[in-house]
């Protein structure tokens, strides 16, 4: 692994309240991992070896949702996020792509739309065979899908949050809706929001850490943070860390030929 220093922070125009956790609390949040269990486990790697050499603290991991559909190995994924829950506190936001996918398991329409947007991946990451899934009709592809994907792990998806506070923290997936309390916040715009999410400049009542659109780095602005880097498209899966008022990045890139480099930034 090659570490590297880059600044990927914008820094404020202007003075502002600092967002920060209580005393002794530490959190990563990571962002869409697409199936992308190759830079997972660098990433995994990473956080955990960041966690180490730091002072003791309770550390958590948010992972902001959409770890399935379009890359390679959705299956993969979920299993070492499992895995990685039993190892250390994780936590799991439901992003768009794990509510389709539920859906998908017993409504047909849902089941086609769940094909156009990465299920197709997903399906062959269970063993499905890609023949299969170009000749099948929908149906018969539902039924294949309900065979070879374990009921535990549509359960596993479906008992996700829809958004988690950390002291002036707000994890969720794609957003919020501006001027509606965080309390009264509808899973649909928890899950699926953009506009006016992303162009709203006023205060949402916390600083929110999302991810759901994709930028090439971080975007960071006064009142969010948006960690989708693209893990399907530019290869570059993106974790925030966060103690007190500071806060850093960790990526996992992929450099091509299986070389993933790891870059920290504060």
């Amino acid at each position: 692994m090659l570490a590297k220093i880059r600044n990927l922070v914008a820094r404020p125009a202007k003075k502002q309240r600092t967002p920060k956790l209580p005393p002794g609390q530490r959190v990563y949040a990571v962002g869409d991992i697409h199936g992308r269990l190759d830079l997972f486990e660098s990433l995994i790697e990473a956080i955990e070896r960041d966690d180490a050499g730091r002072a003791r603290a309770n550390s958590d991991v948010v992972l902001l949702g959409d770890l399935i559909d379009r890359g390679p190995d959705s299956a993969g994924v979920l299993d070492r996020a499992r895995s990685w829950a039993q190892e250390r506190r994780v936590e799991f936001i439901k992003g768009n792509h794990e509510e389709m996918m539920v859906a998908a398991a017993s409504k047909l329409d849902t089941f086609r739309s769940f094909l156009k947007f990465g299920g197709r991946e997903t399906l062959m990451s269970y063993g499905i065979d890609p023949q299969f899934i170009l000749e099948a009709d929908a149906e018969q592809l539902q039924q294949a899908m309900l065979e070879a994907v374990p009921q535990g792990d549509f359960d596993f998806l479906d008992g996700f949050e829809k958004m988690i506070r950390m002291g002036d923290y707000l994890f969720v997936h794609a957003g919020i809706r501006p001027d509606t309390p965080l309390d009264h916040q509808s899973g649909q715009d928890c899950r699926w929001i953009r506009d006016p999410f992303l162009s709203h400049p006023g205060d949402f009542g916390a600083m929110v850490v999302h991810g759901h659109t994709i930028t090439e780095e971080p975007d960071v602005r006064l009142n969010r943070i948006g960690i989708d880097t693209g893990a399907y498209v530019h290869g570059t899966l993106t974790a925030i860390g966060l103690e007190g008022e500071q806060r850093w990045f960790i990526q996992a890139r992929d450099e091509g030929q299986g070389a993933i480099n790891i870059e920290i930034a504060a």
